[in-house]
């Protein structure tokens, strides 16, 4: 216990120095340090606010303790400020727990069609239409990057920028929620061009990437690249432009590729290009850390697991379920409409609960 408000006074230090660094004018010329350091100031915030409160209860306690010989109604009040010294004492434990680094972040969602063909290809555009409802609910700013439309009116594959408006705390985040989307989505209906009413299953990808603050957070040696240029095409493969203004860039070191054609000039493709190239970096930057810390970060890397089913949504029962969490419930088609709030509060629940069996291990 006195080892834990220990290192509570040590990042109560961290807080005061970081908010003494946010009032310097100078640091906010440098706008991705200026982030970094809002980011921290943030996160710490939750520790010193926890702090106060479990210092305030507690001394309410020890003075009431003192005075409960002397004084009957000091005894009888003594029982319920225990009680409420002893829930700030769990709370700041729970605060003192290490949070993912990244929650604060803004996220690039990649979903992509799997086995199932067309119908596939629909549910990845259902699933699209719900990140971006989710989105909308919580005050999230969208960006459509890239998408490949499917004949019938779905996507073979999409990506999204999904941002928070101005600095928010980290958990309220959007990778603190959005990270334990990725993964295999399991759809269960009866396929529009099924014309025997029989029910398939089919399934969609989803990639989730925390956004890299700037350019400098992940240098890139231009000389590890490869960049083509080609003509857009529509779906079917029909040209859509007469100019090369798609790109396809191709991180040679790593292998990573990204192409783009969604926007009309090359220059702003390539940008596109660039900025989820720098998301995907910076994710494989992160799980080679994870790796090397596995029992440290065990329970985030088992949430962005990308071969993982995660959950199963069923349009005949009108039923989704997550495979993780055991979370179950009979209102798809509110979900699918945005209200995937609480599929998502069981995986933050499930993963903190996991942390926390972790930190008393």
């Amino acid at each position: 216990m006195s080892e834990q408000f220990a290192a509570a006074q040590a990042l109560l230090a961290e807080h005061a120095q970081i908010e003494a660094q946010l009032a310097d004018p100078a640091v906010h010329a440098d706008a991705g340090r200026a982030r970094t350091l809002g980011r921290r100031y943030a996160e710490l915030g939750r520790v010193a606010q926890a702090y106060r409160a479990w210092r305030t209860a507690s001394d309410d306690a020890a003075a009431a303790a003192e005075l409960a010989d002397e004084d009957a109604a000091f005894a009888a009040e003594l029982p319920a400020l225990q009680a409420a010294a002893d829930e700030a004492a769990a709370r700041l434990r729970e605060v003192l727990i290490p949070r993912d680094p990244d929650d604060a972040r803004d996220v690039i969602l990649e979903i992509k069609a799997g086995e199932g063909g067309e119908e596939s290809a629909l549910f990845a555009g259902d699933l699209l239409r719900m990140y971006l409802r989710y989105a909308e609910h919580k005050g999230w700013a969208t960006q459509v990057l890239e998408s490949t439309p499917s004949d019938l009116g779905g996507f073979k594959d999409v990506q999204v920028a999904v941002k928070a408006r101005g600095t928010v705390a980290p958990e309220d985040g959007v990778w603190a929620h959005l990270k334990y989307e990725g993964g295999v989505h399991r759809v269960q209906r009866v396929p529009v061009t099924e014309s025997a009413g029989r029910i398939h299953t089919s399934a969609a990808g989803v990639l989730v990437f925390p956004e890299a603050d700037d350019e400098g957070e992940v240098e890139i040696d231009p000389n590890d690249l490869r960049i083509d240029v080609y003509r857009s095409s529509g779906p079917g493969g029909q040209s859509v432009n007469t100019t090369d203004s798609a790109v396809r860039i191709t991180h040679l070191p790593t292998g990573i590729v990204v192409s783009m054609q969604n926007e009309k000039s090359q220059l702003q493709n390539r940008e596109q290009a660039m900025r989820v190239l720098r998301a995907r970096l910076l994710a494989a930057r992160q799980e080679e850390a994870a790796a090397a810390a596995s029992e440290a970060r065990r329970s985030q890397v088992r949430t962005v697991d990308r071969s993982e089913r995660i959950r199963t949504y069923n349009f005949p029962e009108n039923r989704i379920a997550d495979h993780r969490t055991g979370y179950k419930a009979y209102n798809l088609d509110a979900v699918l409409a945005g209200d995937l709030g609480p599929v998502i509060a069981s995986a933050i629940e499930a993963d903190e609960a996991a942390r926390l069996a972790e930190a008393g291990a």
